[in-house]
Parts: structure tokens; sequence; C-alpha cells
């Protein structure tokens, strides 16, 4: 199992997203979401990573994706946003049976949902107006085919994540596991931050979870 020590900064200190995300890229760990799980049906591999941070209130996540093929067709919060080129954040509190799911698309289109299964879950419809979204797309050609990098730059508030208004994120440990999927784009693919041992594709499985230990 993977460990992250997630570095306590005043991000929210800087008024512009752009001043924020420069500080996470500088003050924020970092974890490659690089393990290729089904490589026989699902080879795909890209660069990606994730810059990671908290101030207490909430949690600062900043993925960089390069050279992707991209597809972003849904448009609206809670669509099938797996489907388009979309990066995740899965994460269960300590000693909690339930887990949570944030997944985004390259449009910064969110769906976010507390599960006590893969099937058995309740859409977060009003706390995902809180988690702020930025994101950034450069086209460009590589060896004569049109692909893109991007980024995904989110806020998730302490709330959102199932902690008390008193409760701060400094000292916590949670179980977590980042993801870069795309169900339907061009070049189907399935990564994570910590392996996943399954025969097909599942990301919701909690005992494949890493573990952020939050400064």
């Amino acid at each position: 199992m993977k460990r992250l020590q997630v570095p306590n900064q005043h991000i929210s200190q800087w008024e512009t997203v752009f001043d924020r995300i420069k500080m996470l890229r500088e003050e924020g760990v970092e974890a490659a979401i690089d393990q290729v799980n089904w490589k026989s049906d699902f080879p795909k591999s890209l660069p990606v990573t994730v810059r990671v941070a908290h101030d207490g209130e909430r949690l600062y996540l900043y993925y960089i994706v390069t050279g992707e093929a991209i597809r972003a067709e849904n448009r609206k919060d809670f669509g099938s946003v797996w489907e388009d080129s979309c990066v995740e954040f899965f994460m269960q509190r300590e000693g909690e049976k339930i887990y949570r799911n944030f997944e985004c698309n390259v449009l910064g289109v969110l769906l976010a949902a507390q599960h006590e299964t893969r099937e058995k879950a309740v859409q977060l419809t009003r706390e995902v107006q809180s988690v702020f979204r930025h994101s950034t797309i450069c086209h460009r050609y590589e060896e004569g085919r049109q692909v893109s990098d991007w980024t995904m730059y989110l806020e998730i508030p302490k709330e959102v994540m199932g902690f008390a208004e008193h409760e701060s994120l400094a000292g916590q440990k949670i179980r977590a596991n980042f993801y870069k999927c795309g169900d339907k784009t061009p070049e189907p693919h399935f990564l994570s931050w910590n392996s996943i041992d399954l025969p097909s594709p599942n990301f919701h499985v909690p005992r494949f979870f890493g573990l952020l230990e939050l400064e």
C-alpha cells in the first residue's frame, strides 16, 4: 500500500486560481498515476500526475495529463464522466465502511457520490456545488495525430468528504486512490496510483486504496 505525506499549506490566502495552482505545484506533494492494472485488455498508458495539499479546510488536487486523445461528451454534473477523458479521487475516512468518489472530466463536469458498494450509492447533489473546478486544455499534434495536454484543479471542502465543521483535516489519515480513465475515449485506459489486483477494471474497491497522511 502506497503512502503519501500531504503538506499543510495556506493555499487559500491567494486570491486568484492561477496563484493557488502555482503554490500547489510548488508546495504540494506529487503522486504518479502510473499503474496499468489490466495490461492485456487495456495496455494504454500516458503520463499523469497529481499534486496534493490541504489547508485544514479543503483538499487541493491538481492533475496533469499529457498527450491524450481526448473525449468530452458529458456537459452536466452527474453524467457519465468516466466515459470521457476523466480524472478521479476516491476516499474513505478512518473507521468508516462507506467511501466517496469524485470523478471529473476534462471539462470540469463532476460526479460525486457516497457509496456503501459500487451499486449502492447516494449522489452528493447539494455538496457538489461547493467543489471548485478549473481546467486547461492545450491541443497539439504528435506524429501526425491530434492529442491534448490538459490539467484539472479541484478544491474539495472537508464537509464534502464527510468531516464535520468543527473538524480539521490536519492530522487526519485518509484511505484513498487516484485514477485516470476514459472508457469511451479513442484509447480506453484505466490507470491508478495504488495498484488494483482484480481480473477486470473496477475502481470501487477500498481494500486497494493507499493512505494519505495529512500533516
